[in-house]
């Protein structure tokens, strides 16, 4: 099990590296928020990524990272379906349901907001946003105080169950979780809600996916909740939803 775990990092390390390119956006006077470009061949949209538990990638200059996230194990995934991926690093701990989330203070939704203005400026794409576990505390509380259409839509994986989304976002929202998940903080119902809540006018839809295998705590990356070893259908389904609006 530890060769493995070393030989996936050493993988994301070195394919990371290889093809992404770095982007600080800057913010005020304070620290900048890094992220990683991967880009597609003729992409057709962009997704950010913004990543459960603290949010801390701790992105290097070169682009290499130490932490295993979903996001980072299939960033590669999302080109061949000509979609432009990002991961969103961020300079401080976003807490959790233990520690208290601060994804919903004005200072993270303003970096989220320069980051995709930084992005719509450079590439001209859609953009949506992509939150995991955590991580979709950041697209819904952004989705609700957006008040622009750059945003082309977002996506929700493992949802967790404090994340609400109000009827004011009118743009297509796609909920992505896994059947086995056992993670308490991110219910199957959670995911379920944001998507029966919805007017039924909207464009709103639910995936559920079956197989991989959970290692370690059922919470973390490499359980069922982090969808490991079935990566290339959480980004297949993804990229479906984001190409078919």
């Amino acid at each position: 099990m530890v060769t493995r775990f070393l030989l996936a990092w050493c993988l994301c390390q070195i394919s990371i590296a290889a093809h992404g390119q770095v982007f600080d956006v800057p913010h005020q006077q304070d620290a900048p928020t890094r992220t990683l470009l991967v880009d597609a061949k003729n992409p057709k949209a962009l997704v950010l990524l913004f990543p459960g538990g603290g949010g801390m990638l701790r992105l290097k200059d070169d682009g290499t990272t130490r932490n295993r996230h979903t996001f980072v194990r299939s960033i590669d995934l999302w080109a061949q379906y000509q979609i432009d991926a990002v991961l969103v690093d961020t300079p401080y701990d976003l807490g959790d349901l233990k520690r208290g989330d601060r994804r919903d203070q004005e200072d993270h939704l303003k970096r989220v907001g320069e980051v995709l203005s930084f992005y719509k400026s450079k590439t001209g794409l859609p953009i949506w946003i992509f939150g995991h576990s955590m991580g979709t505390s950041t697209a819904t509380y952004y989705a609700n105080q957006v008040k622009t259409n750059s945003l082309a839509g977002i996506i929700i994986a493992g949802t967790v169950r404090t994340a609400r989304l109000s009827d004011d976002p009118q743009f297509p929202v796609l909920a992505i979780h896994h059947i086995n998940d056992q993670c308490a903080g991110t219910p199957l119902s959670a995911s379920e809600y944001i998507i029966s809540s919805r007017p039924k006018n909207y464009i709103s839809q639910l995936e559920i996916i079956e197989g991989g295998i959970s290692e370690g705590n059922v919470c973390d990356s490499f359980g069922y909740h982090g969808f490991n070893q079935t990566e290339p259908e959480l980004v297949r389904r993804a990229a479906k939803f984001i190409l078919s609006q």
